[in-house]
């Protein structure tokens, strides 16, 4: 039997778009999960910086994972993200925490903070999934 720390990170190694940024789950709890991107210099921009995109990707994958831990093998859509970029990161890991801050019958909100390997908050971000009508029914109980 796998625990659910395997079964999220067996989401991970099969998802394709996640070996674009090479996530690695570094912990999951009851309402968060935290990510981390290795630095990799293909993730930057022109001018040595972490690329915006890169912040994002991580809110919303780290925040669908949180979800999938709380409330099993369902398929929210990311419904709204607002991001702000709060510094620029320059050669580090990025790690990201997200966090459920509710969740309602049909949307769930929750925050992300990304920052550098050595503490540097680099965004925070606002983010809202919806749920699906095959999970809204398993939920809604």
């Amino acid at each position: 039997m796998t625990t659910p720390r395997e079964e999220l990170e067996r989401t991970l190694a099969t998802a394709p778009f996640a070996e674009i940024y090479g996530f690695v789950l570094v912990s999951i709890d009851d309402d968060s999960c935290t990510l981390r991107i290795p630095f990799r210099s293909v993730l930057e921009r022109p001018g040595g910086i972490i690329a915006g995109p890169v912040y994002m990707a991580a809110a919303d994958v780290s925040m669908w994972l949180a979800i999938k831990a709380r409330y099993g093998d369902e398929s929210p859509l990311t419904s709204s993200m607002v991001t702000h970029f709060v510094s620029r990161g320059r050669r580090s890991d990025v790690l990201c925490r997200a966090r459920i801050v509710r969740a309602g019958r049909r949307l769930i909100f929750g925050v992300a903070e990304c920052s550098s390997d050595k503490g540097a908050v680099l965004s925070h971000h606002t983010v809202t999934y919806m749920r699906t009508e095959n999970s809204r029914s398993l939920w809604s109980g």
